[in-house]
């Protein structure tokens, strides 16, 4: 196979390996092609989506056992014909609706983490905007949204990043051992709270998917990604997005992200080009054409949905000075940070909203800072990244 042909942008990393040696993906860079990708499911599944990018040794997969740790495809992962009935149970708590009903909520919460980050910033001099403003609206609001008890969530946000790391990082065996612990207890939490919900009065997710005829470990598999993904990639993306503003690298200034459009602008841009979930990964079902080039069944493919992929895409270079989605770019320009198909985010327009409701309303309320930390560590994960820490103090101190 031609390594590098112009018109898909295929890369084969079989013969290219990152420094772990763990990346024999074939990579797909050109937006058009990686669309093609994700609206081909029949050639190009789902199935190694959630799969553990670095195999789990011996005694980490004894934990999860132990704990009946079992991640049946359901959603994310789902190349069945059982898909499109299980999205539009999920998918009904997702509804422009409800997530335009819920806003004035978002609000809120945005406001008072950051009048709490205002308290702090006053008293000690600095403060982490990802644990003061970032961390905690998005897990409440999920759980709200899917009617489930706002509960643990400490835990909750210890659990989701230590499950990112266990299934998208490169730990070694005593690093899997520990995540295994924690993905165990999640899970053991997890299953408490399916069984408590599906008997629970009123509305949830888990008492809807019950009703569709899902058993409990497959609601369990749902519960334990969608927990993950529909709170933690969004403090991710909240947490690039405050930092590159603060930092003075964003597509708008820390100031004019106090305003509506300023927000939008900054969120968008970062959803362009170093979204919270920059790759994903698909497997070819069969031998089959891409491009031209022959795609050998078995082969695993990861899919770069976000970064400066030039016009092809309505991406914008981040020093261009125009917001994403700006006028003659394209209302889609940054619509691949969600991937697109029978797959694509359910909670896409959730995420961009709560993301510019916490930029706007922590801008706002903490004028004249600076960038305490330039070079803070980051999570660099095979399909998650953002900054662990945006901590600011007082300009001038």
């Amino acid at each position: 196979m031609n390594t590098a042909p112009v018109n898909t942008g295929l890369k084969d990393l079989r013969t290219e390996k990152s420094p772990e040696g763990q990346c024999p993906y074939l990579v797909l860079r050109d937006p058009e092609t990686v669309r093609e990708v994700l609206h081909r499911p029949a050639d190009f599944s789902p199935a190694n989506a959630l799969v553990a990018a670095t195999p789990l040794s011996g005694q980490a997969l004894r934990v999860l056992q132990r704990a009946r740790f079992a991640l049946p495809p359901v959603l994310a992962s789902n190349d069945t014909g059982s898909h499109a009935g299980i999205r539009k149970v999920v998918a009904g708590y997702f509804t422009p609706a409800t997530v335009a009903a819920i806003e004035p909520r978002i609000r809120q919460l945005a406001r008072e983490s950051a009048a709490q980050a205002v308290e702090q910033l006053n008293s000690s001099g600095r403060v982490d905007l990802v644990q003061a403003v970032a961390a905690f609206p998005p897990a409440v609001i999920m759980l709200e949204l899917l009617g489930l008890p706002v509960r643990d969530l400490v835990r909750l946000k210890c659990w989701s990043i230590d499950s990112l790391e266990l299934f998208w990082g490169c730990p070694d065996e005593a690093r899997q051992l520990e995540l295994a612990h924690s993905a165990a207890d999640f899970y053991r939490w997890l299953r408490e709270l399916v069984l408590e919900s599906v008997d629970a009065p009123g509305r949830n997710l888990f008492k809807s998917l019950a009703g569709h005829g899902l058993s409990t470990p497959e609601i369990c598999s749902m519960g334990y990604f969608l927990l993950i993904a529909g709170q933690e990639t969004t403090t991710q993306l909240i947490s690039t997005s405050l930092f590159r503003l603060v930092q003075g690298s964003g597509i708008v200034t820390w100031d004019e992200a106090a305003a509506e459009a300023g927000a939008r602008a900054a969120v968008r841009h970062v959803l362009a080009t170093e979204s919270s979930v920059p790759t994903w990964r698909r497997v070819a079902v069969q031998d089959t054409l891409l491009g031209g080039e022959l795609v050998p069944a078995g082969a695993e493919i990861l899919l770069e949905l976000t970064g400066n992929h030039g016009s092809s895409a309505g991406r914008i270079p981040r020093d261009s000075g125009q917001p994403s989605g700006a006028p003659g770019q394209g209302s889609s320009a940054y619509t691949l940070a969600f991937g697109s198909g029978i797959h694509r985010c359910l909670g896409a327009k959730l995420a961009e909203l709560e993301a510019a409701v916490v930029v706007q309303e922590t801008a706002a309320a903490l004028p004249g800072i600076r960038l305490q930390d330039q070079t803070p560590g980051w999570i660099r994960l095979l399909s998650f990244q953002a900054p662990r820490t945006v901590t600011i103090s007082h300009r001038g101190r």
